[in-house]
């Protein structure tokens, strides 16, 4: 009996902030249906390459790691040059770096707030910038944001995270705009509270009881949605909250 084809068979997915987390929980979702995956770390090469060693070895794509810092122009143009000629092109694009200084907004230092918005949005500007001329060519693509809800409901101690969510969340619309007749999508998804590194010591029992559903969710729930994205072919320029309810 023949083997059904994958959804995203043949694809590239390009997914930053895919080491850990959220970006990690993608990768292997994305590798489930088919899609070559290529992993882009800001620094913890190790976590990249057990990443990518452990999809390879279960659904049998091919996989690579790249080191890059989203922040900076010309590395992520390089990155991506690397990508495309290593995989002989991208498909799939997933702006997934992310980091969070938080403080209240009389305290934030200028930098803690520069660098966030510079690693979140800035970040994500450059890679689309530069994959945008590969789906150009191939006349299509796909490209998904993480944002937040912080960025649609903002949140006490967190106003250079939420700005860059925020953000996110223009790029997205304006990009799908510009980008849409030539058969580019390009949406974002808005996790609320989810179990990561990220959120470790937080006070799970009091997120939880404010959540509709009563508990904070996983990476593999977000997962869930960018697959979803991946595939929808009519599908671009929106916002699909996976929060249990909290931003509605």
């Amino acid at each position: 009996m023949l083997e059904s084809v994958k959804p995203l068979e043949g694809k590239t997915a390009l997914i930053t902030g895919g080491s850990r987390g959220i970006g990690r929980a993608i990768a292997r979702a994305l590798a489930a249906q088919g899609a070559d995956i290529a992993v882009v770390s800001s620094g913890n090469g190790q976590a990249a390459a057990d990443v990518c060693r452990k999809i390879a070895g279960e659904y049998g794509v091919r996989t690579a790691h790249y080191i890059c810092d989203v922040s900076d122009f010309e590395k992520t143009k390089e990155t991506v040059g690397n990508v495309r000629s290593d995989f002989g092109g991208i498909g799939i694009l997933v702006n997934c770096a992310g980091i969070t200084r938080d403080g209240l907004i009389l305290r934030m230092k200028e930098e803690d707030f520069d660098r966030v918005v510079d690693v979140n949005l800035k970040g994500a500007f450059n890679m689309i910038r530069h994959c945008s001329g590969i789906f150009l060519r191939q006349r299509g693509g796909c490209i998904i944001n993480i944002s937040s809800v912080v960025g649609l409901t903002g949140n006490a101690g967190q106003a250079n995270y939420a700005a860059s969510k925020a953000g996110l969340i223009g790029l997205t619309k304006a990009v799908a705009r510009e980008l849409a007749g030539r058969n580019i999508r390009c949406n974002a998804i808005a996790p609320g509270f989810i179990g990561t590194d990220m959120t470790e010591g937080i006070d799970t029992d009091r997120i939880s009881a404010s959540v509709p559903l009563g508990r904070i969710g996983c990476p593999e729930e977000v997962a869930q949605a960018a697959v979803y994205l991946a595939e929808a072919a009519y599908v671009t320029g929106t916002v699909l909250t996976v929060d249990g309810g909290l931003a509605m």
